[in-house]
């Protein structure tokens, strides 16, 4: 067996490290590629309307009324609020069972109620009012409507 000399050895081993240093420069795969992902946002927001005015006594040829109110915001971030929209959404009750009596027998003005605002995250906070709900005056005999109850719905935007 033949043993190399020093100089020998060096010599050999710095050119394994040149090749093989040439080599990982000029050894590499290239490649494009793609993926995916997903983002979700939330579905509701958890805004509470209350209305805080008590309207009672509607009867014909009564003033209209105000309606005003608060927000509960429940989430965890402040909810912006554009407006409020009221509406009738029932009439019961009444001496006949409201069967005679509906929306039609009264008179919701102003429904969309500008109430520009940044509501911060909890209890009765913010202001919205500025609509009025009125006892319609007619001609027609309106006995059905006594005791009834006007069920109001509101909306934010």
């Amino acid at each position: 067996m033949r043993v190399l000399s020093k100089k020998a050895a060096a010599i050999a081993t710095t050119g394994v490290i040149l090749v093989a240093g040439t080599g990982v420069a000029y050894a590499f795969w290239s490649a494009g590629g793609s993926g995916s992902g997903t983002a979700a946002s939330g579905t509701t927001i958890p805004l509470v309307v209350n209305q805080v005015t008590v309207v009672t006594d509607l009867h014909p040829g009564d003033s209209p009324q105000t309606l005003s109110g608060t927000f509960d915001n429940t989430s965890s971030g402040t909810v912006h609020v554009t407006s409020v929209i009221a509406t009738i959404d029932s009439v019961t009750g009444g001496t006949t069972n409201g069967a005679g009596c509906s929306a039609a027998d009264y008179t919701l003005a102003n429904p969309t109620m500008s109430s520009v605002q940044e509501v911060a995250v909890g209890s009765s906070v913010g202001h919205w009012t500025g609509a009025s709900i009125q006892f319609n005056n007619t001609t027609a005999n309106q006995d059905d409507c006594k005791g009834a109850v006007v069920h109001l719905h509101y909306a934010v935007v």
